[in-house]
């Protein structure tokens, strides 16, 4: 006989399973990590690169009265923006910011599945001593014998003692 399941409970258990939680949160982090990848090329290396070539390039871009490179000629004849590190530590902050809400988001959903579980019992503990029922003394449950008063003892008669009571 099949149970039937919610909804709900249905895809709660799809959830918790085959780690969907890992691979969305994968996911996610990576885009967000796109971004500083993208602003660090964008922001920082390509303009770096461009100001390089524009410098190699010669005594084009060179200011006559001081003999050093004329940056701001360079940059608008090679249409090279800024280096923007602004760009790319605004980058680098978003992707701690959505760090920090998946993180969050991820521990509260850890702590949610955990609530519906039940705790794992423990499994009794089998008695290790027994009590004689002639002499009324403790001996060990294997025992056949009481080692005090020689009686014989059989299975019907054995009562077990909890050992956490003495």
């Amino acid at each position: 006989m099949s149970e039937k399941k919610g909804f709900i409970a249905e895809f709660k258990e799809f959830i918790a399973r085959g780690n969907v939680m890992d691979l969305a949160v994968g996911v996610i982090i990576g885009g967000a990590f796109n971004g500083i990848v993208s602003s660090l090329c964008d922001d920082v290396i390509m303009p770096a690169i461009q100001l390089l070539v524009g410098t190699v390039a010669g005594d084009k871009y060179v200011n006559p009265e001081t003999g050093a490179p004329d940056f701001e000629m360079m940059t608008k004849a090679l249409n090279v923006g800024t280096i923007k590190f602004g760009s790319f530590l605004s980058a680098i902050i978003n992707f701690l910011i959505m760090a920090i809400i998946i993180f969050a988001i991820v521990k509260a959903f850890n702590k949610m599945m955990e609530i519906g579980k039940k705790p794992a019992e423990e499994p009794a503990e089998e008695p290790v001593i027994k009590e004689c029922p002639f002499c009324m003394t403790e001996i060990p449950i294997k025992a056949t014998r009481c080692p005090h008063c020689t009686s014989q003892l059989e299975e019907d008669k054995k009562v077990t003692v909890d050992k956490k009571k003495k």
